[in-house]
């Protein structure tokens, strides 16, 4: 197979389009869900959402939902409408990972590839180097790109990291009909009631 095309191929599961994660036009019901702009996420018991701030620009440039002890931080990209980006952005990823002496794995897991990393970390004592586990996930959807990064009580115990893969499945991506380059980070909001305070990365 022409290797052009494998790169820009869409990556996701068959039934994206019905079982999520889902484009604003796909969603049938009217559960509620809080706006965060780019993203809209549906409610659930225990689950706490947070902002991350780009500290230099002030500018909100991710979400992170913790969920028992798990916690999945979401980013939502403009892409191309015919290609996808995920299959490069995860190769580039790999790559930055390695280099800063980590490792990243990848595999099929239940949205397709994704990347298993290992990432130093400085340690909290001098006993040596410490690494923190992370699994990168990623789907193309229609003129967009989602990546979620797992963290936490999810990447050891099966149960957690199926409620947070059902999670992910849950997020609705509202693209908009203003043009933006592919990769470009979409706009991501408060919502009219901060459910946390946003936090400075």
């Amino acid at each position: 197979m022409n290797e052009s095309l494998v790169i820009h191929d869409k990556s996701g599961p068959a039934d994206r389009a019905t079982a999520g994660p889902l484009d604003l036009s796909e969603v049938s019901d009217v559960r509620p869900f809080v706006d965060f702009g780019a993203l809209r996420i549906f409610n659930r018991e225990a689950l706490q959402l947070r902002l991350e701030v780009e500290e230099s620009t002030q500018r909100v440039v991710a979400l992170t939902l913790e969920h028992d002890n798990s916690s999945l931080q979401l980013q939502a990209f403009a892409a191309p409408r015919n290609e996808g980006l995920w299959h490069e952005i995860r190769t580039q990823l790999a790559d930055s990972i390695t280099q800063q002496g980590g490792s990243a794995e990848e595999r099929i897991g239940a949205f397709g590839p994704e990347l298993l990393v290992k990432i130093p970390v400085q340690p909290e004592t001098s006993s040596g180097p410490a690494v923190r586990l992370a699994r990168f996930i990623g789907v193309d959807g229609p003129r967009w790109f989602l990546r979620g990064i797992v963290g936490g009580a999810a990447m050891t115990d099966a149960k957690a990291a199926a409620d947070i893969d059902d999670l992910f499945r849950s997020i609705v991506v509202v693209r908009g009909e203003t043009p933006i380059p592919p990769r470009d980070l979409l706009n991501l909001t408060l919502p009219d009631s901060v459910i946390s305070q946003p936090r400075s990365i």
